[in-house]
C-alpha cells in the first residue's frame, strides 16, 4: 500500500522497529496472566486458595488497570525526560516483577500475584512510550501507518496464547515468567543501543506541566477520543485477556471433537490457547492496516465501518448460541475490526493533538486500558451472576452503539475546524 512505501527514506527505521518490538514484548508480558489463568488457579488451589470467578477476573484485570493509570505517568515522563529513558526505566521494573514471580514459583500466594500484576502494568504502559517514540520521527500524513506499525506490537499477546500454555504444561507456569524475563532483558539491551529520540530539527519538544493535563482534559475532544479508544482498545485487550477463560468455560466440551478421541484437561487448555491466539492475531496484525485505511479514507469513515461490524457481531454472540467453529470465526472478525479501529483512532489523535501526542497518548491510552478492565470485570460478573456471558456481550454492544452515536455528533465540527488544517484526511 502507498502509505507503507512512503516510509522509505523517512524517519528512523531502527527506532520504528524497536518501538514495535518493545511494545510487542511488553504487550506479551502485560497480558500473560490471561493464558496462564487456569494453570495459576490450579496452583493456588493446591496451596489451599480456591479462586472464585470474581477473584480470577480481578487478577486478570489488575495489570490492565495498572497499565491504564501508568500510561498517564509514563506519558508525562516522555515529555519530561524523553521516550528512550522512560522506556528503559519502565522495562527495569517489568523485569524485576517477572523474576519475582519466577523465583517465588508455585508457592506464590494470591496477594503476591496481585503485586506482580501491578508490576506487569508497567509493560502495558509501554504504549504511552512506543507510539510517541515512533511518531516523533514522521510527518502528519504518515501518522496512521507509523502509529499502526508501532501499535501492532500488541501481537505480543498472540505469542502468549501460542506458547505459554505449552511451556506451562511441560515445565510449569513459573517457567513462562523466566522466559518472558529473558526476552525483556534482550529488548532492554537492544533498545539501549538502537533507539534514538527525534532531534529538535524534526520534532520540537513541548514539555508539559501537571496543569497542562488539566487543560487538555478540558478539551471535549479529549473525552471523545477516550471513549472511542476505550471501545476499540478496551475491547481488544479485554477480550484478549479473558478469551481463554471464555473459551474453556463456554466450549470445553466442544473442544473434545477435533478428530482426537480423548483430550485431557491440559490438552483442552492448550487448544483453547491456540484458538484464542488465532483471534487475537487478527486484531494485532491488522492495526497498521486500519491506520493506513484511515489515512486513505479518513478516520471517521473508518470508525463507522469498524464499529458497525463489531456491534453486529457482539450482538450475535450475545443472543445466539453458536457452534464452536462459527463462534471462533465471529471472535476472529470482532478482534480484526477492533484492531483496525485502534489504528483509525490514533490516525485522528495524531492530527488533532500533534503537539501534545506524548501526553495525549498517555491519557487516551489510559482510557483504553480502563475500558479493557471494565470489560473483563463485566464478563466475569456476567458469568458469576448468570452463569453465561450474554449480559456481558450485550453491555459491550450498547457501549459500541454509544461510540457510533458520538462519531455522528462530532464529525461535522471536526471536519470544519481542526480537520481543515490537520495535514491528513479525517
Amino acid at each position: 500500500m502507498a502509505g507503507f512505501k512512503e516510509l522509505k527514506g523517512q524517519g528512523h527505521s531502527p527506532t520504528l522497529f524497536m518501538a514495535f518490538l518493545y511494545f510487542d514484548i511488553s504487550f506479551m508480558v502485560w497480558t500473560m496472566l490471561g493464558p496462564l489463568s487456569t494453570e495459576i488457579s490450579e496452583s493456588l488451589a493446591l496451596n489451599g486458595h480456591i479462586i472464585t470467578a470474581s477473584e480470577k477476573a480481578s487478577l486478570l484485570s489488575l495489570p490492565i488497570f495498572a497499565g491504564a493509570i501508568l500510561r498517564i505517568v509514563l506519558g508525562f515522563a516522555v515529555d519530561k525526560i524523553g521516550a528512550k529513558k522512560t522506556a528503559l526505566y519502565s522495562q527495569t521494573i517489568v523485569i524485576i516483577s517477572l523474576l519475582l514471580a519466577y523465583f517465588i514459583g508455585k508457592d506464590i500466594t494470591y496477594n503476591q500475584l496481585l503485586i506482580v500484576a501491578i508490576g506487569l502494568g508497567f509493560a502495558g504502559a509501554s504504549f504511552a512510550v512506543a507510539l510517541p517514540q515512533a511518531g516523533q520521527w514522521y510527518p502528519p500524513k504518515l501518522q496512521g501507518v507509523v502509529l499502526g506499525i508501532a501499535g501492532a506490537g500488541n501481537i505480543g499477546v498472540v505469542i502468549d496464547f501460542i506458547f505459554a500454555p505449552k511451556i506451562a504444561e511441560v515445565y510449569g507456569w513459573q517457567s513462562v515468567f523466566a522466559v518472558a524475563a529473558f526476552m525483556a532483558i534482550i529488548v532492554f539491551i537492544s533498545y539501549l543501543f538502537l533507539v534514538k529520540d527525534a532531534p529538535d530539527s524534526i520534532y520540537k519538544k513541548h514539555p508539559k506541566k501537571l496543569k497542562d493535563y488539566g487543560k487538555l482534559l478540558q478539551d471535549k475532544d479529549s473525552w471523545w477520543f477516550c471513549l472511542f479508544y476505550a471501545v476499540s482498545f478496551g475491547g481488544f485487550v479485554g477480550f484478549a485477556a479473558y478469551m481463554k477463560v471464555y473459551l474453556i468455560n463456554t466450549y470445553s466440551i466442544d473442544m473434545n471433537s477435533f478428530g482426537i478421541e480423548v483430550l485431557d484437561e491440559s490438552n483442552v487448555k492448550v487448544i483453547a490457547g491456540y484458538f484464542a491466539a488465532l483471534c487475537i492475531f487478527a486484531g494485532a496484525i491488522l492495526r497498521p492496516i486500519g491506520g493506513n485505511i484511515a489515512d486513505k479514507i479518513g478516520g471517521i469513515k473508518s470508525l463507522y465501518f469498524f464499529y458497525g461490524i463489531v456491534s453486529i457481531l457482539t450482538l450475535i454472540s450475545a443472543t445466539v448460541k453458536l457452534p464452536f467453529f462459527i463462534s471462533i470465526f465471529i471472535l476472529f472478525l470482532i478482534m480484526a475490526n477492533l484492531g483496525m479501529a485502534n489504528g483509525a483512532v490514533f490516525q485522528l489523535v495524531a492530527q488533532r493533538f500533534a503537539k501534545d501526542i506524548g501526553i495525549m497518548t498517555g491519557i487516551i491510552g489510559c482510557a483504553g486500558g480502563l475500558g479493557g478492565t471494565v470489560l473483563i470485570k463485566t464478563l466475569g460478573w456476567s458469568k458469576g451472576l448468570f452463569d453465561n456471558y450474554t449480559v456481558g456481550f450485550l453491555i459491550f454492544t450498547v457501549v459500541i452503539i454509544i461510540a457510533i452515536t458520538g462519531i455522528s455528533l462530532v464529525k461535522t465540527r471536526w471536519r470544519t475546524t481542526w480537520g481543515v488544517y490537520a495535514g491528513g484526511r479525517i
